[in-house]
């Protein structure tokens, strides 16, 4: 049974929201877990925090923003608890979005320190990463602190946890919570302020939507960098008594499907495109235990649902859909009411209102307010830029059925204007998996002096050409509009840390291909 959605039970910090966890699922509880496989209870986890977090507390202020740029792991969470048992603010920092990026986080930020680890930035080689950030900040290694921690500071913690909520900072639950960068999928990342109240309450939306069994294990192999691997992977388990179990990396195909099994995982988080991989190089059995997985960042793939299904079983792949601006999720699919070509219902507590788009009578422009909204953007001049009267501007066109299902139907900029119409881009790369399920493929639109705009298929499939689409196209009663009558073949499909497909990089291969031809 789901318990009922309250948001006033968000109107607390963090470390008290763990707390509060620890007291009613039991403090010896094991809780959280990595690939070192020492597993952590909920004491374990807030004595590590207070006795790290008495020495970051030494290194920096009140209120400070400090990056974190560590893998998926119980030591990125303990960091992250850490932080807030000191009142200081988590800057997760993108690892993967490359040096331009990521000296933009923190000078946008204001980031003074960053925390990391020399077993990371060696395993890693981020060397050019610690070498660009050097010049905006102090680079401090965990290793480095821990060795610091005496006698003093673990009798500390020892009774700081056994008192959790007299020895953590005071902090509003409007105080910011993390700080996270928006994919920058189509453009720059943007600094995006999620309150504690926010965390918490869509942690709680998502346990008031699914019903979850505290036994169950999470395995998340998401970057904590990213809003659905720390909200849904770290944060929802820990603060409904559910263990979490961090892997460091989502791009490690044939080692993850035996840890799921082994480490007795109920629930995997990840992509479309990692779930597929991971389904491939799966032995039998490693999946079978799951009660479902949950996509995000991208579309699923009826060929993901069907091979999930023939390899492993009634395992519910579960298509969700979110921004890092609602903490992140907007709606998810349930493992007892799981609609194909939907991202599932509306999460509690959430209010939506569609605005109208020229050109697509269908669907509307997707506005959201309610109590996981962010607080907002940060700004060049160190202000906050907050959704103006809470409403949150998705960018996203939908379809919402009468009991607050949500489809997709494209992003306002993924729309082309062709011929006077307006033809998704969504769509067309749809009917390219369709004919090509096997492959990835991706559609750009690019000016045309005679229809305004013509697309442009990408893809990684070497032999691909038009006729194909165009048969589906008439076979499924598309307009031949949707069909790309230009293709260009790639080794590889380029994407972002976090599985989505990049767009930006994919725009300059598309130029340089057509620079290449004129």
């Amino acid at each position: 049974m789901t318990p009922r959605f309250d948001p006033r039970k968000a109107q607390i910090s963090l470390f008290d929201a763990l707390a509060d966890a620890s007291r009613r699922h039991g403090r010896n509880k094991s809780i959280l877990e990595d690939q070192e496989r020492s597993p952590l209870s909920y004491l374990d986890l807030m004595r590590a925090a207070f006795a790290l977090g008495r020495k970051l507390a030494s290194l920096t202020q009140p209120g400070e923003r400090v990056g974190v740029m560590l893998p998926s792991s119980s030591a990125a969470v303990v960091t992250f608890f850490a932080l807030h048992a000191f009142g200081r603010t988590p800057t997760m920092l993108n690892f993967t979005a490359g040096l331009r990026n990521l000296r933009a986080a923190c000078e946008l930020a204001g980031v003074k320190r960053v925390l990391t680890s020399h077993r990371f930035v060696e395993q890693g080689k981020l060397h050019d990463l610690i070498d660009a950030l050097e010049p905006l900040a102090t680079i401090t290694y965990l290793e480095d602190v821990r060795r610091t921690v005496g006698t003093a500071d673990k009798a500390f913690a020892v009774v700081a946890a056994t008192f959790p909520k007299r020895f953590a900072a005071r902090t509003r639950p409007d105080a910011p919570g993390v700080i996270l960068f928006t994919s920058g999928s189509f453009g720059a990342p943007r600094a995006v302020v999620l309150t504690q109240a926010n965390l918490i309450a869509n942690a709680m939306q998502v346990a008031a939507h699914i019903a979850l069994d505290p036994d169950w294990v999470f395995f998340n192999p998401l970057p904590v960098f990213h809003c659905f691997g720390l909200t849904g992977g770290v944060l929802l388990p820990l603060l409904n008594g559910l263990k979490a179990f961090q892997y460091p990396s989502p791009l490690h195909s044939k080692q993850i499907p035996a840890l799921i099994k082994d480490s007795g995982a109920a629930v995997l988080l990840a992509t479309d495109t990692f779930v597929n991989q991971y389904a491939r190089a799966a032995s039998a059995g490693e999946l079978s235990g799951l009660k479902f997985i949950v996509c995000g960042a991208e579309k699923v793939r009826e060929e993901t649902h069907n091979l999930i299904a023939e390899r492993f079983g009634p395992i519910p792949v579960l298509e969700g859909y979110g921004a890092t601006e609602a903490s992140p999720v907007i709606a998810v699919n349930k493992p007892t009411d799981n609609r194909r070509g939907t991202v599932g219902g509306l999460v509690p507590g959430l209010e939506a209102r569609l605005e109208p788009v020229e050109g697509i009578p269908l669907g509307g422009r997707l506005f959201v307010r309610g109590p996981n909204i962010m607080a907002g953007y940060l700004n060049a001049s160190g202000g906050m830029e907050p959704p103006e009267d809470g409403w949150h501007d998705t960018g996203d066109v939908v379809s919402l059925s009468d009991d607050n299902w949500i489809k997709i139907l494209g992003r306002v900029k993924r729309f082309a204007k062709i011929g006077g119409e307006m033809v998704s881009l969504t769509a067309a790369e749809d009917l390219a998996a369709a004919v090509w399920p096997d492959s990835r493929h991706a559609v750009v639109a690019v000016p045309d002096p005679k229809k305004g705009e013509r697309l442009i298929l990408v893809t990684d499939k070497q032999d691909a050409e038009t006729a194909p689409l165009l048969s589906h196209a008439q076979h499924v009663g598309a307009t031949e509009l949707v069909v790309p009558k230009r293709i260009i073949r790639v080794p590889e499909i380029p994407v972002l840390g976090t599985g989505k497909t990049d767009y930006v990089a994919l725009g300059r291969i598309v130029d340089a291909e057509l620079s290449r031809v004129v």
